[in-house]
This record gives C-alpha cells, structure tokens and sequence, in this order.
C-alpha cells in the first residue's frame, strides 16, 4: 500500500507542484495552503471542487494530532498529551503571558541526548517529527484553546536540533505569510549544545532566538548531567554561540536547570558569570534559571527560592542578566515527558 502524501509538510511552491501534476490549476495551491493552515480537514475546504476534494483524501495525509488527555491550571496555562496518527504520544504546553499567547512543543518522540534530569530521555528516541507534525500541534492548540497563538518556544520532548532539517522547514512553514504567520522574532529553539547544527543555523538566515541549555560551567558537572557535554564540550558550545550571535545578532539565552547541592552554590554562580563575560565577551547574554522539576524517576531535588535570588545576585554583580522562569501551570503536575512516559505502557526497558 502506498503510503498517502504528508501535504501538511509543503511548502506553498511544493504544494503547486503537486496540484499541478494532478491537473488543478495554480491559483488552487493558495487555496489549500490556506486551508491546511487553518488546521482544517478537506470535507471542511469548501471553496474547492468535491472532485479535488475526495482526490486529497484518497492520497494525501493531514498530520495534525488529536488531544490524548489536557490538563487546565487556574493561570490559563494547559498541558495537553497529544496523539499522533501512528499512535506515538507528544506533549505540548499553552500559557498566556502578557505579550501573548504561547506554545510549546516537541521535536521528537522521546529524546536521544540522555539529559540526567529530564523525564523526556527516560526511553531513549521513538523516532523524529516531521514539520507537519510539528506544525499540527500548533494548529491543534490554537483551535482547541480558540485563541491565536503568537509565540512558540521548541522546549518540548525531543532535541529540536537531532532533528534539524524537519526543524527549519518547520519554522519557514510556520512563519509562512500566507500560513500561520508567526514572526520568527516570536519563535525560540532550544538545544542542548549540539555545535556542528548551531554552527549551520546560523547560516539560515531565520530571525529565531536561540536558547542554550547550559546547567553547569564547568565540563566535570555539565558532563555528569549532560552525556552531549563529551562531544561538545563548554567551550566548543560557547565559541558557537559567540559565532552564532555575531552573524545573527541575535541574543543568546541560556537555561539553567536549579539543582539542590550540585549546580546552586554561590561558587557556581561565581563561576557561571565569570565564563560567560569571558566566553560571550561583547555579546548580549540572559540566563534563565530554572528550578528542577521534580521527576520520580530522577532523584534531584530543586533549589529553593533563597538559593535561587541569591545566585541572581551574584550574576548581576558580574554584569549578567538573569531571571528566574515564570512558574505557570500551577496545579498540573508532571514535567515535560512525563505524562508521555506514565501514559505509553508499550515501552520496553532498554
């Protein structure tokens, strides 16, 4: 059986050549774009003929996921289990901040990098998304919630960057103007260091802030949380991202993971400002402190507030900004690849 085109996955140009080809005429391919990214299936398209209509369903596939479970805390913010059409399970979270209504998804199913402190790797990788997939969690939110979303963070399961050619095409797609049309201003990648593709997005000319996931400065602790940390060390990662930013222009974020006893001491902190001022010398730099969500399966435990406001304290004396993220979604529990991992009871140990 052959397997039904991803039509969610073209892009305006590929769509016209793939209408063509079954005899429709140029102006069809808006037409259905649109549509598409209106997160619509094709009995809805009602401005295309029945035939065309019913030629898309027999050979084309929409790959928007359908909401598994959702949960709603008091602040707005939903996390939502999705479900793909093979059957592997995603999260994606909602929020509203006040310069708007934001997403974040996943790259992958599962994760590969192995990262000591995140639920998502607990199984290793199920296989890569594909820009529909991606794109459908957006648009499966966006008409579920009924609210425009304005602003994506690719923070979810998965490393955005492992899977780097679905994960652009997914951005062009997405910031489409005659899609979705979300600014890539309004659009962060999250990755965990890996230099070769950070090296390699910065040539893509796509206006993105990008956010490293740091959690440690020096290469003995970020080693010890972070397997990738072998491959890229801290200042291999660091030379990147200056590169990255004096190509781009774009600020660099780095996240940094809150753990009890291990990376929250004033001498981190020390530490921490003292090699981003001299590793990010000239580039404008944020750090995003992150309390450790609590994982059963892990056994870290978070900093507390004290511990937190105090390494804010000792960064902002070395000249670097920091924040503590945003707590939202107070009330829903399980962290990003968690309720993936409680749900699927088809995991094998590895």
């Amino acid at each position: 059986m052959t397997e039904k085109f991803d039509i969610l996955s073209c892009s305006e140009q590929e769509l016209t050549e793939y209408l063509t080809k079954a005899g429709q005429p140029t102006y069809r391919a808006k037409q259905v774009y649109k549509w598409l990214h209106s997160g619509v299936g094709f009995d809805e398209m009602t401005n295309l003929p029945k035939a065309l209509r019913e030629y898309l369903k027999e050979n084309a596939v929409i790959r928007t996921p359908s909401v598994e479970e959702k949960y709603v805390s008091k602040d707005g913010t939903v996390k939502y289990l999705l479900r793909l059409l093979d059957g592997e399970l995603i999260e994606a979270v909602f929020m509203v901040y006040n310069h708007g209504n934001t997403i974040c998804i996943s790259s992958e199913a599962g994760c590969p990098m192995g990262c000591k402190f995140c639920a998502s790797t607990l199984k290793g990788l199920s296989r890569r998304l594909t820009p529909s997939e991606m794109l459908g969690q957006v648009l499966c939110v966006q008409n579920d919630t009924g609210k425009r979303i304005s602003n994506i963070v690719m923070m979810g399961i998965g490393e955005p960057l492992d899977n780097y050619d679905n994960t652009v095409k997914f951005l062009r797609l997405v910031s489409s103007e005659n899609g979705l049309n979300i600014g890539l201003r309004h659009i962060s990648v999250s990755t965990c260091g890996i230099v070769p593709a950070i090296d390699k997005l910065r040539q893509e000319d796509l206006g993105i802030t990008l956010s490293i996931s740091l959690h440690a400065s020096d290469d003995e602790t970020r080693t010890s949380i972070m397997p990738v940390n072998k491959k890229y060390p801290i200042a291999q990662l660091l030379a990147s991202c200056k590169r990255y930013f004096e190509q781009t222009g774009r600020r660099i974020s780095f996240e940094y993971t809150m753990i009890k006893g291990v990376n929250d001491t004033p001498h981190h902190a020390q530490a921490l400002g003292d090699l981003l001022r001299k590793s990010m010398a000239g580039c404008p730099v944020h750090v995003n402190l992150i309390p450790v969500n609590t994982v059963k399966e892990r056994t870290y435990v978070k900093s507390d507030e004290k511990t937190v406001q105090a390494f804010i304290d000792i960064l902002a004396k070395k000249g670097i900004t920091a924040t503590r993220r945003r707590s939202l979604g107070s009330g829903i529990n399980a962290s990003c690849g968690q309720l993936r991992y409680s749900k699927n009871s088809n995991f094998s140990e590895q």
